[in-house]
Formats: structure tokens, C-alpha cells, sequence
């Protein structure tokens, strides 16, 4: 058994991304699975720039905010 760690590609770009450099994003919805993406630091932040972009930024807490998890 090696100890390498495992290269799978990003799900965006394409290009291998070990385990340790992965991000895993995930969609629920009511707790039910809607959506899985393996990306890598750069589509990942790419992707978090978009979601902030869309979705806004979180900076106004009046409306008791939205909660991102990174896992």
C-alpha cells in the first residue's frame, strides 16, 4: 500500500488535485444531497467568489445572515 496521496482531477478545470489541496463543496437542500463538487484551491475560490457574487456577501446580519460550511 503507498502512502502518496490519492490525485483525482478537479471537477471544474480538470487538473489532478490531491486529497491534502481538495475542497469538497456540497449542495443540500432539507438536508438531502443535491449536488457534489471536488475543486481546487483555485476553482474553489473562483466558485466562492461567485456564490458571494449572487448570493451576496453576508455583510448585512439584519436578516439573521446565511451560513456557509466549508467541511
Amino acid at each position: 500500500m503507498s502512502n502518496a496521496p490519492t490525485t483525482e482531477p478537479c471537477d471544474d478545470c480538470g487538473e489532478p488535485t490531491t486529497d491534502a489541496l481538495s475542497r469538497t463543496v456540497r449542495l443540500s437542500v432539507d438536508r438531502a444531497n443535491i449536488d457534489t463538487q471536488r475543486l481546487c484551491p483555485d476553482c474553489f475560490a473562483d466558485w466562492i467568489r461567485r456564490y458571494q457574487d449572487r448570493l451576496g456577501s453576508g455583510t448585512d446580519e439584519s436578516d439573521g445572515g446565511s451560513e456557509i460550511i466549508v467541511d
